[in-house]
C-alpha cells in the first residue's frame, strides 16, 4: 500500500478564470487523488455557495452584507476546525478567503484580516493555486461560459473583472500560503490542472508527514 494521498488546494482567481472546472478536474485526476475504478463524492466545497440567503444568487460567505459578519466569521472557523478534525482526507476549496478579503473590499470597503486562518491551513499543508488570465483573454472565456450560464447578466461587464483581479494580485501576494500563479488565458484546464500536479508534486504538497 502506498502513502495516502490528502492533498489541500484552495483556488483563487476572479470570475471567467475558470477555477470551478479546474476543481472537478483536480477532484477527478489520479495524480491528484489516485486512480478510482468508480466515482464517488470526495469534497469539493466553496465559499462561493449562496447559503445565507433563500433566493438564488444570493449572500454567503463571500459577499455577505455588513449585519452578517459575525456569521460569515463563525463560518470560517468552523471550516477550519472541520479541516483540522479530517486533516488526512483531500480537501479542493473553490474560493475561499481571498475571494472573500476582495469582495468585501469592492463591496463595503472593509478588510479583513485572516492571518489566524492562515495559521491553522499552513499545518494541515494547505495550498494556493491562484488562477489568472490575460484582460484580452476574458471576451473568449465568456463565451464559453454562456453556453452553460443560468445567470448570464453577470458577465456583461468584462472590465470589471479586470480591476478585481488586479486586486487579487495584491491580496495573493500577502498570503502566507505556498503559492502557484496558474495563467488559464489558453483555456486549457486539463494543462492547467497537469501543472498543479507538477507543483504539487515538486512541493510535497500530496501528502502530510
Amino acid at each position: 500500500m502506498g502513502r495516502k494521498l490528502c492533498p489541500k488546494v484552495i483556488l483563487e482567481g476572479t470570475r471567467l478564470t475558470f477555477k470551478t472546472e479546474i476543481a472537478f478536474a483536480l477532484n477527478e485526476h489520479p495524480r491528484i487523488v489516485g486512480p478510482r475504478k468508480y466515482r464517488y463524492h470526495s469534497p469539493l466545497i466553496s465559499a462561493e455557495w449562496c447559503a445565507f440567503t433563500n433566493f438564488p444568487w444570493g449572500r454567503g460567505l463571500i459577499n455577505f452584507a455588513p449585519e452578517e459578519e459575525a456569521l460569515a466569521m463563525e463560518t470560517y472557523h468552523t471550516w477550519a476546525r472541520l479541516f483540522e478534525l479530517q486533516r488526512y482526507y483531500s480537501w479542493i476549496v473553490d474560493r475561499f478567503h481571498i475571494s472573500t478579503r476582495v469582495a468585501q473590499l469592492r463591496l463595503h470597503g472593509k478588510d479583513y484580516n485572516f492571518t489566524w486562518l492562515e495559521q491553522r491551513l499552513r499545518p494541515l499543508g494547505f495550498r494556493l493555486v491562484y488562477v489568472t488570465r490575460r484582460p484580452e483573454s476574458f471576451e473568449a472565456a465568456r463565451a464559453e461560459r454562456l453556453k452553460v450560464s443560468g445567470n448570464p447578466a453577470q458577465y456583461d461587464d468584462l472590465s470589471a473583472f479586470v480591476a478585481e483581479q488586479a486586486l487579487f494580485d495584491r491580496l495573493v501576494g500577502e498570503s502566507t500560503l505556498p503559492t502557484l500563479h496558474l495563467d488559464i488565458s489558453d483555456n486549457d484546464v486539463p494543462g492547467a490542472v497537469e501543472r498543479i500536479a507538477d507543483w504539487l508534486e515538486a512541493t510535497g504538497g500530496l501528502y502530510l508527514p
